[in-house]
């Protein structure tokens, strides 16, 4: 019944980059997120919690299945850092506790290791990072999705030249596809739509 809910309210799951914590982004898009009028599932990138699971891959040798599992937990990390920033953003690992929050009128921060840690339509390395994980998960809840970006990216870009840019993962292009997931990219010129969209304004 959670998820015949969720499938009703129809959220649109927004990827938020870890690099925005680096351009200072961060705090005014969890502001944004946080005030949404429709609802939304955010996905966080893994950020500097990342960044140091590829530094201690180096360090201690673990193969790129540990990595991946780590990665997620670093997405976990991050989901709890921005759940402790804003009111009304809770940590969600499942559909029914995504759903739950919804109903709830909160706003649910994906922590994706209960969910993707055993999903065998990804492969266990760095080519899957947090936006192919929110590319699934747009797919299992028939969802759009937004990625934002510390960067712009040109709109008429396909999803396999930007992964070619490295916009996006190489990954990404595979699972969109294969969905059929309706998907944007959203880089710092584009608060002001994005605001818009969060408001209720449609589009993305």
């Amino acid at each position: 019944m959670a998820e015949r809910r969720l499938t009703e309210v129809s959220p649109l799951v927004v990827k938020v980059g870890g690099s925005l914590s680096e351009t200072g982004r961060l705090g005014s898009a969890l502001k944004m997120l946080s005030a949404a009028q429709i609802p939304i599932v955010i996905v966080p990138g893994g950020g500097p919690f990342a960044d140091a699971v590829r530094s201690l891959q180096r360090e201690m040798s673990f193969d790129d299945a540990v990595a991946h599992r780590l990665a997620m937990l670093a997405m976990e990390q991050m989901a709890e850092w921005m759940a402790a920033q804003c009111l009304g953003l809770k940590v969600a690992q499942t559909i029914d506790e995504i759903s739950d929050c919804i109903m709830d009128g909160q706003i649910p921060v994906w922590a994706p290791l209960h969910m993707m840690g055993n999903d065998e339509s990804l492969p266990a390395g760095w080519s899957a990072t947090s936006d192919s994980l929110a590319a699934r998960l747009a797919e299992l809840l028939d969802a759009r999705l937004i990625l934002l970006k510390s960067v712009d990216a040109a709109g008429h870009l396909s999803a396999e030249e930007l992964a070619r840019q490295g916009v996006i993962d190489p990954l990404f292009p595979e699972i969109v596809a294969r969905a059929g997931v309706s998907w944007s990219i959203f880089g710092p010129a584009d608060d002001a739509a994005l605001a818009a969209i969060l408001a209720g304004g449609g589009g993305a």
